[in-house]
C-alpha cells in the first residue's frame, strides 16, 4: 500500500481522506502500489517561496512536485520513496484534484517539455481527470 504522510500548514481546509484515495488510484493505475509519499497543504507564501527557490520563478503557484525515486528500482526490503507533493488550497481552489493527478503523475516520471506541458503529461492528465469524475466530480476542473 502507498503510506500517504500528510502536513497541513495552509490553514485551509480540503478532503483528506479523498486525497489520499485519489492519490493511491494514480498510483495504482501507473502500477504503483506500494511506497511513500508526502502531501504538503502550504500557504501562497510558501509555495511561492519553494518555486522561487527550486524553479526560479517569484510567483505562486498551486502545485509542486519533488519526485525521488519514481519508477526506478529500489534495493528489496527499502520501501519506494515517491517524493513530495506540495499543494496551495487558496491558489487552487475547487480543482485541486486535477492538479493533485497532474503533480502525482510528475511523481512517477512524466515531465514538462521547454515549451510548456509535454503533450504526455497534459493529456494524461486531462485523460485521468475525465476518468475519474463520475468519483470525484470536481477531477476534471482546472486541469491542463
Amino acid at each position: 500500500m502507498v503510506e500517504i504522510e500528510v502536513a497541513n500548514r495552509s490553514g485551509a481546509q480540503l478532503d483528506i481522506d479523498a486525497a489520499a484515495d485519489l492519490i493511491r488510484v494514480v498510483l495504482r493505475d501507473e502500477g504503483i502500489e506500494d511506497g511513500e509519499l508526502g502531501l504538503q497543504l502550504v500557504g501562497p507564501g510558501e509555495i511561492r517561496g519553494l518555486k522561487r527557490e527550486h524553479l526560479g520563478v517569484d510567483e505562486e503557484t498551486d502545485a509542486l512536485a519533488f519526485p525521488i525515486d519514481g519508477r526506478e528500482p529500489v534495493p528489496a526490503g527499502l520501501p519506494r520513496q515517491l517524493g513530495d507533493v506540495v499543494l496551495c488550497p487558496q491558489v487552487v481552489g475547487d480543482a485541486w484534484r486535477a492538479r493533485l493527478v497532474h503533480a502525482v503523475l510528475h511523481l512517477v516520471g512524466y515531465d514538462h517539455g521547454a515549451e510548456g506541458p509535454s503533450a504526455t503529461c497534459a493529456s494524461t492528465s486531462r485523460s485521468r481527470s475525465s476518468c475519474w469524475s463520475s468519483r470525484w466530480p470536481s477531477a476534471s476542473r482546472g486541469s491542463s
